[in-house]
């Protein structure tokens, strides 16, 4: 289970690999109020990517990112168009 270091790289991977199988991928995400941990988990079954961060700015991309997953996984359009994540 890889666990990014840069959220930029978890991004690109995560909408990865939501697109090649939108019908299989969950998203998790975890937030432990002990040590101010947010965790974000992207599976497929297969593979499982994991970003984890205690900085509050990272919250608001977290936060942009699931918004976005969110509306890909409810639109009945084709998904063939890639997020824009900034």
């Amino acid at each position: 289970m890889p666990q990014y270091q840069t959220w930029e790289e978890f991004s690109r991977a995560a909408e990865k690999l939501y697109l090649a199988d939108p019908m299989r991928a969950r998203v998790v995400l975890k937030y432990r109020h002990v040590n101010g941990n947010l965790c974000i988990k992207v599976t497929d079954d297969l593979v499982c990517l994991v970003y984890r961060t205690d900085q509050a700015q990272d919250v608001k991309k977290i936060e942009k990112f699931h918004s976005q997953l969110m509306r890909l996984m409810v639109a009945k359009e084709s998904r063939n168009v890639t997020m824009e994540t900034d």
